[in-house]
């Protein structure tokens, strides 16, 4: 298969992601049994990413957001991040927070070093933080050490003063 192949597969994968999704939001579907149908949807896009990643094509551009034109393979690589950031928003709703941790983590380190994706990159070691609050409050204060020396604009970002205060680090 190629790598027009695979991406369409891969926006196929996160539709039916999406359908399960929401058919899963229903009131008696939350009651009995919803959290399969969340399941299902982090599996596919989990797979969905990594097709995303197997489709990666170097040459040729992409037009997104207006004027912003971007590689064929930064686009793939932008959408796996995508499917990447719903697997973990899932996994957290269904109190997996070492998965989206990891997840948060990797997509984070991968876009700090991106001038077009840098800033997002703290909102990202935000989340992962907040995971690792949720598990242990000393584990929070070591990965917010962390993501200050890996990102140091993560220091000054709001996200950060908040986790701090939050853990008692902040004045």
């Amino acid at each position: 298969m190629d790598s027009t192949g695979k991406e369409r597969e891969a926006v196929q994968l996160m539709a039916e992601a999406e359908k399960r999704v929401k058919s899963s939001q229903s009131f008696l579907r939350g009651l009995f049994g919803g959290n399969t149908k969340i399941e299902e949807a982090c599996e596919m896009y989990a797979r969905a990413a990594n097709m995303f990643k197997m489709a990666k094509n170097w040459s040729g551009h992409k037009q997104l957001k207006g004027e912003q034109i971007l590689p064929e393979g930064e686009h793939t690589r932008i959408s796996a991040n995508k499917c990447l950031l719903k697997v973990a928003a899932y996994a957290a709703q269904l109190e997996q927070y070492q998965k989206a941790i990891e997840i948060y983590e990797q997509i984070g380190t991968s876009t700090m070093d991106n001038p077009l994706l840098k800033y997002s990159a703290k909102e990202y070691f935000f989340k992962a933080a907040l995971c690792h609050f949720i598990v242990d409050e000393l584990n929070a204060k070591l990965a917010v050490e962390k993501y200050e020396e890996m990102f140091p604009a993560f220091s000054d970002s709001r996200e950060c003063k908040l986790i701090k205060v939050s853990a008692g680090q902040g004045h």
